[in-house]
């Protein structure tokens, strides 16, 4: 399927350029409205609502105004939040039982950077046949309905309470926090105002960082994507835990007592491994970029494991198909899915401390006999249209890395769907041989992007 504006998760770029500019945000809320209308069968009278939260980006006031005027013009109505966690978007759509949310983040990304991605009814992605429907329909001509068939706007003041009441649910009713020191890292980003009542209202004496947005420093040197600060927070306040969420807070890392920092491979490792001790797990999702070592760690716990593509919608979409719940990504994307429908990093914490609470034990213990591979990732730099799968020299490279590794090590070689960039990831059991490779490819790939810098018309060869 052609995608010409959505990646893996929206549509995402640099603020005003395209295609994050307001004209262009306009146009896709008047063109997602028109689908809506299209395939949502109303009652005579009513129209179909969405919801539109944001995260702590400067951009966000001027994209809400954007989005809110194309749902308007095609006679669909809009429920504003504000600044709220993409996962809480998901919860207020199926709550207030509305025809979709829209989020308005580029979750890890600097602020300069913003982004719309969607939700459908029931909380999750929209489908690929929805997003091409979309897309369809942005570049004709945008109308306007009649005067009186115009959408209303409305904000809901509750819902930052209604979500952190939701994340309270899905933690035992039986269990507490109390005696636990927990520093939160919500890297200036949508969680601010919910992730660290969450653990507070739950009995935990909380430390916060990373809560002091000011429109500029999302995720600068704070957050799940920079969590030096919460190791040296740790350690400084002699807590517990940490937990480190991302811009839009579906990203999870944690860090013990000792600053020790778990990825989101070991996170879904540590809950599969508490929740098959109440019963059968029926099987785990992961994707091309989960590390081997859970794969095999699994299957000395006999529990079914298969690989999607990379991107939290790809896991969910499988998980769905296999009837299992669990799933996630080692970049902290976690899918509990009798607890949300969408990747959640608030909730995903809740089920990590549950199961210590349970186990009565730290987080090195949940993880038992699992300990990672080396894995070097080296993101390179590519021009648009790069085509790294014809270029021989890319994929010769490749091969010879690949039978160097031949059962001891995998490689991948995948294009970003957010930006302009090739990752280059290996892993193996030697680290120094994984390194070496890793960059040896990252070289040959930066050499392929010089010539066609150099020469641009390779790209139409």
């Amino acid at each position: 399927m052609s995608r010409k504006y959505f990646g893996t998760d929206g549509v995402r770029g640099h603020v005003g350029q395209a295609p994050i500019t307001p004209d262009f945000v306009m146009r896709l809320g008047y063109a997602t409205g028109r689908v809506l209308l299209e395939r949502t069968a109303m009652p005579e009278g009513e129209r179909p609502s969405v919801l539109i939260g944001k995260d702590t980006r400067l951009s966000g006031y001027m994209l809400e105004a954007a989005l809110e005027a194309g749902f308007s013009a095609a006679g669909v109505d809009v429920c504003l939040v504000g600044p709220i966690p993409t996962p809480a978007v998901a919860y207020m759509t199926r709550a207030l039982r509305l025809q979709a949310g829209i989020v308005i983040s580029a979750s890890h990304n600097p602020y300069y950077d913003n982004g719309i991605k969607f939700f459908s009814a029931q909380g999750a992605k929209l489908p690929d046949d929805v997003e091409q429907a979309i897309e369809d329909l942005i570049d004709r001509p945008m109308l306007c309905v009649p005067a009186a068939d115009l959408g209303r706007a409305k904000r809901i003041g509750d819902a930052r309470g209604r979500y952190i009441e939701f994340c309270k649910s899905t933690f035992p009713n039986d269990l507490d926090l109390r005696g636990l020191r927990i520093v939160v890292d919500c890297a200036h980003g949508a969680a601010y105002h919910t992730a660290p009542e969450v653990f507070h209202e739950l009995g935990a004496d909380v430390v916060a960082i990373g809560a002091q947005p000011n429109g500029l420093n999302i995720n600068d040197g704070f957050g799940a994507t920079a969590p030096g600060a919460l190791c040296e927070a740790v350690l400084r306040e002699g807590a517990d835990l940490g937990i480190a969420l991302d811009g839009d807070a579906d990203r999870l890392q944690m860090v013990d007592a000792r600053g020790k920092r778990y990825d989101g491979d070991q996170l879904l490792y540590a809950i599969v491994r508490s929740r098959a001790k109440r019963g059968p797990v029926n099987g785990v999702v992961g994707t091309q970029m989960t590390n081997l070592a859970l794969e095999h760690a699994l299957g000395r716990m006999d529990v079914p494991f298969a690989r999607a593509a990379v991107g939290d919608r790809y896991v969910v979409e499988m998980l769905h198909d296999r009837g299992w719940l669990f799933g996630g990504e080692n970049s902290g994307h976690i899918l509990v899915l009798d607890r949300h429908t969408t990747g959640d990093g608030t909730v995903a914490a809740l089920q990590v401390l549950a199961a210590l609470r349970e186990s009565d034990s730290d987080l090195a213990s949940l993880l038992g006999d699992l300990h990672l591979y080396p894995q070097e990732l080296i993101n390179v730099p590519v021009v648009k249209g790069f085509p790294w799968k014809e270029d021989r020299m890319i994929q010769g490279a490749l091969e010879v890395v690949e039978n160097r590794l031949s059962g001891r090590g995998r490689v991948l070689l995948r294009a970003s769907g957010t930006e302009p960039l090739l990752r280059v990831m290996v892993e193996g059991e030697d680290a120094a041989e994984v390194l070496d490779a890793a960059e040896e490819l990252a070289r040959v790939v930066g050499e392929a992007v010089r010539r066609v810098r150099q020469d641009p018309a390779i790209l139409d060869r």
